[in-house]
């Protein structure tokens, strides 16, 4: 439908039903003026461009962990081989130091200048940084400046993924309507999940086909300078979309009460003064992603460690025994996304909370029978709960914070849980296995996170099918619109004291004034 005519058609329907909205002295109701309705091949846009950079970054991630160790030979050659490894792991761990800040900073900036333009920016610095590793000069050109500037350029990897998927889930869900925006979150993981499965076969291929000597002359390079067209495609889908209808809202709301000399609520918030108002949903959040992804970081980034340094597996196996599980992963993770469209984040996220507890240790016994079918059946079994995790952290966590501070409640929330818990996931179990002698350390460790994350489950309010914090409903058609007005009432997804608090005070003055009328009769009595 052309823009004229779906204006047009629009406009039609506001007459058909001026009749419902309330008179000056009623309550505020919703009118369909009120309610955003998508533009879809916007919306089709702004999911190409947010999953394709997920895509990338977590393609980065997979590639470098699985060549940390000819890396860790390229750039300390005259180095031990236990110093190689903890160089490359150390490496690898500066990546999620620099996450926490870039997560502050550049959540600050996507609140006051939009996500689109910060999200470009984060784009810009990961596909460079990443390109940048591919032909930065090794220790037999540059000497210490090699390692030097190869922590360099993970820091910078680190600040901008900072950024990337805490404004891409922001991004998304602002987009994305009410009804369907666990299926459209979810989107994002499949493209994490998927970019490490393709980064890791990428490698694996790299393996397979050319000679160790190979590998570690030049060919480790290639995985990386293939960053650089990724990179240039996502950039592309992410220029050609505009700001979110809800952060629009939200600035022109913000503008309206400073041009009254009023102090709005839809004004961003400062690091501390967000802290202050949000620490409860700050704490939430942390506490999910870091259950989800204590387990989710087992599955991708612990697994060939485990696999070859505890189960004996040699590295080509190692690799290829997750690959497959990861690429089922994460074509199912759209359908866990939709489910929770339909029986409520809530529920999904204790089935994945649940199954991880449960699950745990039947499948690291899996794995430590030794067979391959025993290994991969483990493997499936631990990726289960990840699936109903991570499908619907994108779409629950931003409903916890309102659109002036969404982006930068969820660059510090996210990032900090990542930087403790995911980056750490490998080392802390295996050190685990190393000081306890038992293969099945790391099942213990997922369990306990996982009932902190079952905890937090609890308290968290379900947010499937209602509006974002701070924002009007959002639906699909016209259709929808008309009809969600009409049935407002009786709408269970619908709190309207929630979407205009002014209802609340009108209330309060209502009664105060019957109870002055009322108080007036008896004296007059």
């Amino acid at each position: 439908m052309s823009d004229p005519l779906k204006s047009t058609t629009l406009n039609l329907w506001q007459r058909l039903i001026r009749r419902l909205r309330p008179a000056a002295d009623e309550p505020r109701r919703l009118t369909v003026e009120d309610v955003t309705v998508v533009d879809r091949p916007m919306l089709r846009r702004a999911v190409a461009g947010t999953v394709v950079g997920n895509l990338m970054e977590w393609y980065d991630i997979g590639v470098y962990g699985y060549l940390a160790v000819i890396i860790g030979r390229a750039f300390l050659p005259d180095a031990s081989a236990g110093a190689q490894s903890l160089f490359s792991l150390g490496v690898f761990a500066v990546t999620f130091i620099a996450r926490p800040l870039g997560g502050i900073v550049l959540g600050q900036l996507g609140d006051r200048l939009g996500r689109q333009r910060v999200l470009a920016f984060t784009l810009i610095m990961m596909a460079a940084a990443t390109f940048l590793i591919g032909v930065l000069p090794d220790f037999s050109v540059i000497g210490l400046w090699a390692p030097i500037l190869l922590i360099v350029l993970k820091l910078a990897q680190g600040f901008s993924t900072g950024g990337e998927y805490a404004g891409a889930t922001t991004f998304i869900t602002e987009y994305a309507p009410d009804k369907s925006r666990g299926f459209y979150a979810s989107l994002l993981d499949l493209g994490s999940y998927m970019g490490f499965a393709i980064g890791a076969a990428f490698v694996s291929i790299l393996q397979l086909t050319l000679s160790a000597e190979t590998m570690q002359g030049f060919a480790w390079r290639i995985p990386f300078l293939v960053a650089l067209p990724l990179g240039l495609i996502a950039i592309y889908f992410r220029l050609k979309i505009e700001d979110t209808p809800a952060f629009q809202e939200a600035q022109d709301s913000a503008k309206r009460a400073a041009d009254d000399a009023q102090a709005s609520p839809d004004a961003p918030k400062g690091v501390l003064a967000l802290i202050r108002a949000y620490w409860r949903e700050l704490l939430t959040a942390f506490v999910l992603v870091a259950a989800a992804n204590t387990v989710g970081y087992a599955l991708t980034s612990y697994m060939p460690t485990y696999l070859t340094g505890t189960l004996g597996y040699d590295e080509v196996h190692g690799t290829l025994l997750t690959l497959p599980v990861l690429v089922a992963m994460a074509l199912c993770i759209p359908l866990t996304g939709k489910l929770s469209d339909r029986i409520g984040r809530r529920k999904v996220l204790f089935i994945g909370s649940i199954s991880a507890i449960v699950l745990a240790v039947p499948s690291f016994l899996f794995m430590m029978h030794g067979e391959i079918w025993s290994t991969l059946l483990g493997l499936v079994l631990l990726a289960f709960p990840v699936t109903f995790y991570v499908a619907n952290l994108a779409s629950s966590l931003p409903a916890l914070f309102p659109t002036s501070s969404r982006y930068g409640g969820m660059g510090i929330s996210y990032n900090l849980a990542v930087a403790l818990f995911a980056g750490t996931a490998p080392v802390v179990m295996e050190a685990l296995v190393q000081l306890t002698g038992s293969s099945l350390a790391p099942a213990f460790y997922v369990i306990g996170t996982s009932i902190a994350g079952f905890i937090a489950v609890i308290v968290l309010k379900e947010s499937a099918r209602r509006p974002l914090p701070g924002a009007m409903p959002s639906v699909q058609t016209i259709e929808e619109a008309v009809e969600l007005v009409e049935t407002q009432e009786d709408n269970p997804d619908l709190d309207l004291d929630e979407l205009f608090p002014e209802r609340v005070a009108v209330a309060a003055d209502a009664e105060g004034e019957a109870d002055a009328q009322a108080k007036g009769d008896v004296d007059r009595a």
